[in-house]
């Protein structure tokens, strides 16, 4: 063969090897491309409360907020993050903390919620407190027994740390860090926490993963006679305010009357969604109750009388409650743990650290 033609035909050939090569490519042999977490809506969810249009969510965001969420410089101490006491491997609530420990030590006087599915919520906190995502962080930020510090003098310590003053204008385009910039961040971060993929969702989504087991099927038509309004949909919860029977008087805690100084708010508190409900003991506002079956129990037998006690849970002929046997317990338990979604405590683009 002529050198020639040799030194000719060789790139061509090599160049055919390659395009042939990826053509035989497969989908995993090739890196999933990075995007923002839960920017997407879930076939078996409703449209959210908090578009993606309303911050448009981008890497560079998303990464600044996820660093905020974990960085004490938020708190007067230097010691407490929204990550100290929202933790991922629990759906962001705080594992076995009935209340948690804020600056000096001091205690909170509620249970950390789970953090999930936030862009679907139109109020927030116990007592619906906040309206907005985006101002959700103010009352974590500025409570005596969180974080305690001020708005004014987190913004001081952001402008003096050169790293944060880089970041943010990398994402917004200018300096110094406002308090606009700092909230839209931080949401950036919280309305990426969606979780959407437990078995339960593959079962309603018809996809594959999604059976559920003769009990858990009675749990869910148990829970769909017997639970709602209250953890009805999709969310598992009508995000209303509610009495459910836990004390006779509220003095130490007035649940929504502290926000609307109404009478016939005194012991209401928001319904919580049962989505990872088996990850995020203890329960209730103030966290009493350790396990599920414990709450099962409180609502078959233990619920007592006030004055704002919710109408839906009175029996004519005897105490408040909800009518559940020994049998419909079991199968309920067995059905809220279809709620747990892995993929949503795994996601280690939510990290800390990442």
């Amino acid at each position: 063969m002529p050198r020639r033609w040799i030194t000719t035909v060789r790139p061509a050939l090599l160049g055919l090897v390659g395009l042939l090569a990826a053509a035989c490519t497969t989908d995993a042999d090739v890196a999933p491309a990075w995007e923002v977490p839960g920017t997407g809506t879930p076939a078996n969810f409703p449209a959210p409360v908090y578009a993606a249009s309303q911050n448009p969510p981008t890497r560079e965001a998303f990464e600044l907020g996820r660093t905020l969420f974990y960085d004490p410089l938020l708190s007067r101490t230097g010691d407490i993050s929204c990550g100290s006491c929202h933790q991922q491997f629990v759906a962001f609530a705080h594992q076995d903390h009935r209340l948690s420990h804020g600056v000096d030590n001091l205690l909170g006087t509620r249970n950390a919620p789970a953090l999930q599915n936030l862009r679907w919520r139109s109020e927030f906190l116990w007592d619906g407190g906040a309206k907005n995502l985006e101002t959700m962080p103010l009352a974590p930020l500025t409570s005596p027994v969180e974080m305690d510090e001020t708005l004014e003098n987190v913004l001081r310590k952001l402008n003096a740390a050169p790293r944060y003053v880089d970041q943010f204008e990398q994402v917004y385009g200018r300096r110094p860090i406002d308090s606009q910039q700092l909230l839209r961040a931080l949401a950036q971060f919280t309305a990426s926490l969606t979780s959407s993929n437990s078995r339960y969702d593959h079962y309603a989504r018809h996809e594959a993963g999604g059976t559920l087991a003769a009990n858990e099927l009675r749990g869910l038509e148990i829970l769909r006679q017997k639970c709602s309004p209250c953890h009805a949909g999709e969310l598992f919860t009508d995000e209303t305010y509610r009495n459910n029977g836990l004390d006779r008087t509220f003095a130490a805690d007035s649940g929504r009357a502290h926000i609307t100084g109404r009478p016939q708010d005194v012991g209401r508190f928001q319904v919580p969604s049962l989505r990872n409900v088996a990850l995020t003991a203890p329960y209730m506002h103030d966290g009493r109750l350790q396990t599920l079956r414990q709450v099962l129990d409180h609502y078959s037998d233990g619920m007592v009388e006030s004055g704002t006690l919710d109408a839906q849970f009175r029996r004519a002929g005897r105490g408040p409650g909800i009518t559940l046997s020994e049998t419909e317990k079991t199968d309920l338990l067995a059905f809220l743990h279809t709620l747990t979604d892995p993929t949503f405590i795994q996601d280690q683009r939510l990290a800390e650290g990442r």
